[in-house]
């Protein structure tokens, strides 16, 4: 894909133009989704009792748990993607997601 809007196709196409706003939209919410997780599953754990500073244990308890539900959510999503792909690829419409 190049920085011109995509596969061959012209920037001022606008289906293009709506679909890479959607892409950027979708991509934009993913993230909110993601550090939303983070937050909710991590600081929960790691940190039982909120305080003006987290101490080590709960700073290395949070990188941990980030780190993990990051690459966690990596894999699903290139699996994810990599689904949608193959189904793509063979003419029928994404089923049972």
């Amino acid at each position: 894909m190049d920085s011109l809007g995509g596969m061959g196709s012209f920037p001022s196409d606008p289906k293009t133009q709506i679909m890479r706003q959607v892409q950027q939209e979708a991509a934009m919410q993913n993230a909110r989704m993601l550090v939303e997780k983070l937050n909710e599953h991590c600081f929960e754990r790691c940190v039982p009792k909120p305080g003006t500073s987290l101490s080590k244990g709960e700073e290395g308890c949070v990188t941990s748990c980030m780190e993990k539900y990051m690459g966690a959510w990596n894999t699903v999503s290139k699996q994810y993607v990599a689904r949608i792909q193959r189904e793509s690829a063979q003419g029928g419409a994404v089923q049972n997601l």
